[in-house]
């Protein structure tokens, strides 16, 4: 199935980095999903996880992943640790990854399935929030379809840093890669469709009388 995802999902798309084909081809996808999943962990949907969350499809995290362009000497941030899978990915293609969960639960599953990755970290904190102790980051990886990226997040990037993100554009959810230049983010939208969503990066919604 692992193979059959490559074939038919990732390289017939826009996923042109052999590292990224290469590092989703050796994670067992199944082993982050609960045992009933298992039969679904690679197929081009999401996969319901528990806790009321899921992993993005295939397509959707081999694409930001494709565009982030993480290498070795990177300081990554994964916002959405969830069961661990896309750190996994990070951990094979950057140097360094801090995986942000807000979900204890989750949190603890993704500790788990990554103790053998000694260059990533899982911390519990507000998704939103990222983690600031380990900042500048080179990349932020936003794993799943949010609303909007908090300035929270933009000022953890380092001068010149990137962030891809599952974002809601004008009422349609679409992939982008985002650049900072003077302390803002410009974005670039590669793709539409989108990611399973992300809790923590609702907007409030505005009174009115």
């Amino acid at each position: 199935m692992r193979k059959a995802m490559v074939v038919s999902q990732l390289r017939t798309t826009e996923v042109s980095d052999p590292r990224v084909i290469a590092a989703m081809s050796h994670i067992a996808r199944e082993d982050f999903v609960p045992a009933a999943q298992r039969n679904f962990a690679y197929a081009d949907r999401g996969v319901q996880i528990g806790e009321g969350r899921a992993l993005n499809p295939p397509l959707t995290t081999g694409r930001l992943l494709n565009m982030a362009r993480v290498t070795k000497t990177d300081n990554v941030l994964l916002v959405g640790a969830a069961t661990g899978y896309t750190a996994a990915a990070l951990g094979q293609l950057g140097g360094s990854v801090t995986a942000v969960e807000q979900n204890a639960k989750l949190a603890t599953m993704a500790t788990k399935n990554l103790a053998d990755y000694d260059n990533v970290k899982v911390e519990t904190a507000n998704h939103a929030d990222g983690w600031p102790a380990s900042a500048p980051y080179s990349v932020i990886v936003v794993d799943g379809l949010v609303a909007q990226i908090p300035q929270a997040l933009i000022d953890q990037l380092a001068p010149d840093g990137r962030i891809v993100a599952s974002i809601m554009h004008d009422g349609v959810p679409r992939l982008a890669l985002g650049r900072t230049a003077g302390g803002h983010v410009g974005y670039q939208y590669f793709a539409d469709g989108g990611g399973c969503p992300l809790p923590g990066f609702e907007i409030a919604k505005s009174f009115k009388f």
